[in-house]
């Protein structure tokens, strides 16, 4: 097992490059989802912290040490932050499972992940440079124009808990690769890795303001920063309804926002699977990985009707081998969801599908052995039609639910029976068949013959109402860009549109 016993730093917020204790000197609990425990607390930030970190990061924009860097030498920071995390990666994954309930296999997953992404987005900052002044050829003498891309300026990133510190790098590492300064939220339920982002910043040297990191609630922070006059942009990964108060307040101001919501997400899986085994690991691994708190789990189980029967015997041989334990124990795949009211939620969606006449396959309750955390058995219901809640709306947690079809055109229309469309997956040897999935499936990231693996190259985001807008890629660097184009008369002759007054 880890060493449970790395201390909990108690940081202040990250403002303009220091440490400073919030106006209002609140704090907020830290809380083990493994053992119900307090183990810290985090400073609770509120809209005077908001306005103190939006000057800090105008001033940061407007200092030639951040606001007249070239790409190569922001490169350089994302480089270098990306060495310290990997140098911390023990203490971080520690600190990120203590803090979200995440198992330290994954945690420290995620934290290969985060300075990847960082190096990523440095050779993309450096690329940056060569594209910064595109020339565009008009076929005219008297013209000479080019587009100049820009840092949008000052921008919000508001991240959630599932993914904390990952998450969150999603949208720092681009905004610094851009030349932006950024102000990031975190969850008030996992917050501990990012505020030690802010002590790495710090030991790096990164020019201060570049980076701001606010915790706190989201009404207190969150709420006057997406609607803060001066924040040229909001990144926000997270609930629907949160989501949809965050475009109302930008919308004030005619804020650009970039929204990744969630889903319902369907794993289609087909009777010519030559391994119904391999199957039925990634369609445990597409809901019941990080316990199933994924913004594209693959929760809606679509199966043929000619297999559903040996599928669903192997999918509960899988499950039952899942170890559920303490996230610090090793090989431990299944740990608590993050919070008691997430862990409430989830027993409720539980109930809600039995109560309607759905059948809790297998799991549906606390695991025996556990007496203290919010855990949840890896779950699988049955009986399900696509009038229950469970089909329809969003779990968080580690429930999958399981419908047959017979026809293509059935699959189809159930996989997007959704009003959400940020992922599919798909599982079938028939080439032909994946391309009239991938090409009918209405979302935006597509699976097939696998669930859930992310690349930092690949752009990640939806549609319908998981939102708009990308993370990750070169998609996710030019969301904090400004196109600017610039025409410049070369011509010698007048232009000639009215009579000169000489001429009279």
């Amino acid at each position: 097992m880890a060493n449970r016993n790395v201390p909990i730093p108690r940081r202040q917020l990250y403002i303009g490059g220091e440490w400073r204790e919030p106006v209002k000197k609140n704090r907020i609990p830290i809380i083990n989802p493994a053992t119900e425990e307090i183990i810290g607390d985090i400073p609770a930030a509120t809209a005077e912290d908001v306005d103190i970190a939006v000057e800090a990061a105008r001033k940061a924009i407007a200092r030639d040490d951040w606001g007249s860097t070239t790409g190569a030498q922001r490169a350089k920071y994302l480089r270098a932050i990306a060495a310290k995390v990997l140098e911390k990666k023990s203490v971080l994954a520690t600190l990120e499972s203590l803090d979200s309930g995440k198992t330290l296999f994954e945690s420290a997953a995620d934290m290969d992940d985060v300075a990847g992404c960082f190096e990523y987005y440095a050779d993309l900052a450096e690329a940056l440079d060569s594209r910064r002044k595109t020339p565009v050829n008009l076929n005219s003498d008297s013209f000479k124009t080019y587009v100049l891309r820009e840092p949008l300026g000052v921008v919000g990133l508001i991240t959630p808990w599932n993914y904390p510190l990952l998450m969150a790098i999603w949208k720092v590492a681009p905004a610094l690769a851009a030349g932006c300064a950024a102000i990031l939220k975190p969850s008030e339920l996992a917050s501990i890795t990012c505020l030690e982002l802010g002590e790495i910043c710090r030991e790096i040297g990164l020019p201060s303001g570049a980076l701001n990191i606010l915790t706190g609630l989201g009404p207190e922070a969150g709420g006057p920063l997406a609607s803060h006059p001066h924040v040229d942009k909001i990144s926000f990964t997270g609930s629907g309804p949160t989501g949809s108060k965050i475009m109302t307040a930008a919308a004030q101001l005619v804020k650009p926002v970039s929204l990744e919501l969630g889903g319902k997400s369907p794993i289609v899986v087909f009777d010519d699977i030559d391994n119904l085994d391999i199957a039925a690991e990634w369609t445990l691994f597409g809901i019941f990985a990080n316990t199933g708190q994924v913004c594209s789990a693959t929760s809606r189980l679509i199966v043929q009707e000619s297999i559903a029967s040996a599928f669903l015997d192997r999918l509960l041989k899988w499950t039952k081998n899942i170890k559920i334990s303490d996230p610090l124990e090793e090989d431990c795949k299944l740990g608590p969801v993050v919070s008691a009211g997430q862990y409430e939620k989830v027993l409720k969606f539980i109930s809600n599908a039995k109560s309607e006449g759905a059948t809790i396959l297998y799991g549906g309750e606390r695991p025996q052995h556990l007496k203290k955390g919010y855990y949840v058995q890896p779950t699988i219901i049955t009986d399900v039609n696509t009038s229950m809640e469970i089909w329809k709306e969003e779990v968080f947690g580690p429930v999958l639910c399981v419908k047959t079809f017979k026809t293509e055109e059935e699959a189809i229309e159930l996989a997007n029976d959704t009003k959400y469309g940020l992922a599919a997956a798909v599982m079938s040897k028939d080439v032909k068949r994946c391309e009239r999935f991938t090409k009918a499936f209405q979302t935006g990231i597509i699976w097939i013959n696998c669930s859930q693996p992310t690349f930092n190259q690949l752009p990640w985001g939806g549609k319908k109402r998981s939102g708009f807008g990308r993370d990750l890629g070169e998609w996710g660097l030019e969301s904090f860009l400004n196109i600017k184009q610039v025409t410049e008369y070369t011509s010698a002759e007048p232009w000639a549109f009215y009579k000169s007054p000489s001429r009279n």
